[in-house]
């Protein structure tokens, strides 16, 4: 079993994109899930995963629990160790300094030497308190009127977690460098890089896949999902859009730094065109995300926004068998109609006017 360390304020939505790194994942605490399997790799391009353990233990949220689970564990490893504990929110009052004191005493006893610089293994102490907040998500099939209705929202009983795992694999925190002002290309209203990051990875960016945004706007998505190894195609209707992209995707894939994610970045293709009639093959592509237009802000001159958005997921859905729609709406008989299944629903606050709904959708089999 592994320990995740979910970052953010949406646990239920960071649950979701750990999905596309690991297997069995189930949320055990505010801010902590476990999984069966992990990819170390692809968790090295999470956004609301900050860290994966090789789970050594788990007990109550308190020092003495943490050090009986330490003490009775089974040890295979050798070298130096240093210990780094958390307290997830400020959730239980946990000393971590006192924490990290106890059980790095307890390693020493049992041989082990102590390198806080450059140790040979790291074992996370991760201490929770509080309820596992169940709503903003979906389960699949839980489809409902499709969009019509909110999910239901629920506190599950509070839990009391300590959790010990041997680091192994940290996702890469270097979104601040690619704010979108910051971008060669700029529009107001882009998308941050986690959260498009977290949308390209739930449409299943990775290495060996095609990621498609129909509405690629400065190409937010796209970078992200290129530099975790996904070949991206992008269009706009506007041709100022596709060669602003084109600016942005040209600056970050084609660098000649290292990948900030140690895979191979992805290519790339973006072209002026309709995201109601794209150019390309039934089931060209491995997944389809885009953000689609706010009716209050967007300048749409072909088409009514209700056709656009409806046509836009007729046509992803011939060619993908996957979809992540981001809006500032439910989209209900359009998805329908277009052949989708809803996978999850989650709702991410922007700010006190715009909250943006992220919708995954499955074709319907």
């Amino acid at each position: 079993m592994y320990l995740l360390e979910l970052g953010g304020e949406d646990d239920a939505f960071a649950a979701r994109e750990a999905e596309s790194a690991a297997s069995g994942v189930r949320r055990i605490a505010p801010g902590l899930a476990v999984s069966r399997a992990i990819v170390p790799e692809r968790v090295r391009g999470l956004a609301y995963t900050h860290r994966a353990s090789d789970l050594l233990g788990r007990g109550d949220a308190d020092v003495a629990s943490a050090a009986a689970v330490l003490e009775a564990a089974s040890i295979d490893r050798e070298g130096s160790v240093a210990v780094r504990a958390t307290d997830v929110h400020g959730s239980s009052g946990v000393s971590t300094e006192q924490a990290e004191r106890k059980l790095g005493q307890i390693l020493v006893d049992r041989g082990f030497t102590v390198d806080l610089d450059d140790p040979d293994h790291v074992l996370r102490a991760v201490f929770s308190e509080g309820g596992i907040e169940t709503g903003g998500s979906l389960a699949a099939g839980e489809t409902g009127d499709l969009f019509a209705a909110e999910p239901d929202s629920s506190v599950e009983d509070d839990v009391s977690v300590c959790a010990l795992g041997w680091l192994v694999a940290e996702s890469v925190r270097d979104f601040g460098t690619r704010a979108p002002t910051d971008k060669p290309f700029f529009q107001p209203g882009s998308m941050d890089p986690l959260l498009a990051r977290a949308v390209a990875n739930v449409a299943g960016a990775r290495p060996g896949a095609t990621v498609l945004d129909p509405m690629c706007g400065t190409g937010g998505v796209l970078v992200e999902a290129g530099l975790v190894g996904a070949d991206v195609i992008g269009t706009d209707a506007q041709a100022k859009m596709a060669a602003g992209a084109r600016e942005n995707l040209r600056h970050f894939l084609e660098s000649d730094a290292p990948s900030p994610t140690g895979v191979e970045r992805g290519s790339w293709h973006v072209g002026r065109g309709d995201a109601t009639r794209l150019a390309l093959a039934d089931d060209a592509v491995d997944g389809v995300v885009f953000d689609a237009p706010y009716g209050r802000q967007s300048k749409i001159d072909t088409h009514r926004l209700e056709d656009l958005v409806a046509g836009a997921l007729a046509e992803a859905e011939r060619v993908a068998p996957r979809a992540v729609v981001i809006a500032d709406r439910s989209w209900a008989s359009e998805a329908r109609a277009a052949g989708w299944e809803l996978e999850a629903a989650f709702e991410r606050r922007v700010h006190r006017s715009l909250t943006r709904y992220v919708l995954v959708l499955e074709r319907r089999r």
